[in-house]
């Protein structure tokens, strides 16, 4: 490396182009493929897997290079040496090319570059969550959970220095980056290295040389780029930067140690395989349950018909059945059970039908009439009768109609921790 710059930028680059995350990665893709479970079929889905990860480190190596060569190109050979922002090359291309496609072929490449990471970086984050951490969860929620983390500190740069340090920003996360390549390869290293665990499939000791290598290498250049910014906070006054450094340094070197000591201790250790799911276990003799208080939330419409036939096929001779409706007219909403319109009359006299039509089929049944919140209602009314199950029916509708309408089903089973059987209707 010609200067201290030079060497920070160049480890940029690597973190850039390599990313740690994207080992995980490619070490599952390799198990994604259906082959057969011989060192034929194993073998097959190893040359499929380097075929996919040379392919595409070698186009990200390409569009790095491209940009790269772009800009000594056109800037430093006209004198236009300078320029360091994405900004500034995006508005300068055109008048120095002549071209106005120039910069749009290079927005469309950085647009690119930022799609490909995010991909990769959701992909693997769910790859370690699901695999290491056995954590599951939406996709949205993961997606939104890694959009946050790589926009927030960029939201908290740009309100604190301005834009003007975005490029700055954007140079350092590929920086850290590179600082924790090292403590993804170093354990992948032990781990293909391992004959007990690779068996046939272990790499040979030229690989390995090369392999350890290439990571002193990488970590060689990361302490001496670390200990390069380190000199640079010790020229200044303050005691709180340099404390800090200090202990992140003393934290990065200590866990690089961790992680290429621990594994040669604990070679020869037996590891417990992740368990995907609990051991299954015998079934004992089943019992079916019998349901002897059932509820039953009505929407005086043409399926609460189909509701109580529900109900009745869960039910035995012994049940009862309280059939609950909650009204929702204004009066209620207001007045609760106080309310006496219209509405209230009328949803009372058919509940009260309702009950006399099932004492006719020889069943018991009581009416329970609720008022205001309909999720609410229902939940206060299942846990005062002490039913045993609830029968819900579900209209299918999502999105804006649940804003529209109102969403029943999913507020009242978090609610209550009896069996629900949701209807379609």
């Amino acid at each position: 490396m010609q200067n201290d710059e030079a060497l920070y930028i160049a480890i940029g680059i690597i973190g850039a182009t390599v990313m740690q995350h994207n080992l995980y990665l490619h070490s599952a893709l390799v198990q994604t493929r259906k082959i057969e479970h011989t060192d034929a079929g194993i073998k097959q889905a190893i040359k499929f897997n380097r075929i996919d990860s040379t392919i595409a480190l070698n186009i990200a190596f390409l569009v790095n290079a491209a940009i790269l060569i772009l800009a000594a190109t056109v800037f430093f050979t006209t004198g236009n040496s300078q320029v360091a922002a994405i900004k500034d090359a995006h508005q300068l291309l055109a008048p120095l090319l002549g071209s106005s496609i120039a910069p749009k072929l290079f927005a469309i490449a950085l647009i690119a570059a930022g799609q490909s990471s995010t991909i990769t970086g959701t992909l693997a984050g769910q790859i370690i969550m699901e695999g290491y951490l056995q954590l599951r969860i939406n996709p949205w929620a993961r997606r939104l959970l890694t959009r946050l983390l790589a926009i927030i500190p960029a939201l908290i740069v740009i309100l604190i220095y301005g834009e003007e340090e975005i490029d700055a920003l954007l140079v350092l996360s590929q920086v850290i980056l590179s600082l924790q390549l090292g403590f993804a390869i170093i354990p992948l290293i032990h781990f293909v290295s391992d004959k007990k665990k690779m068996g046939n499939f272990a790499i040979n000791n030229i690989t390995k040389i090369a392999a350890w290598i290439i990571a002193a290498i990488l970590i060689s250049l990361n302490l001496k780029m670390l200990f390069n910014e380190v000199l640079g906070i010790f020229g200044q006054e303050a005691l709180i930067p340099k404390i800090l450094v200090i202990g992140f340094g003393a934290g990065f070197i200590a866990l690089l140690a961790y992680v290429i000591i621990h594994p040669l201790i604990t070679k020869n250790k037996e590891v417990a395989s992740i368990k995907i799911h609990p051991e299954i276990n015998m079934m004992k003799e089943l019992t079916a349950p019998a349901f002897n208080k059932i509820a039953i939330a009505l929407d005086f419409s043409e399926n609460d018909e189909k509701l109580i036939a529900y109900a009745i096929g869960q039910g035995n001779k012994n049940s009862q059945y309280f059939l609950i409706h909650v009204v929702e007219s204004a009066s209620a909403i207001i007045l609760g059970k106080d309310s006496n319109d219209y509405e209230t009359q009328k949803d009372s006299e058919r509940l009260e039908s309702y009950v006399q039509q099932l004492a006719k089929l020889g069943l018991t049944a009581k009416g329970l009439l609720g008022f205001k919140n309909r999720a609410e209602e229902i939940v206060k009314l299942v846990k005062k009768s002490e039913a045993d199950m609830l029968i819900v029916g579900a209209h299918r509708h999502t999105g804006l109609k649940d804003i529209l309408y109102g969403e029943t089903v999913n507020t009242v089973r978090h609610e209550l921790q009896i069996p629900i059987l949701i209807v379609n209707i």
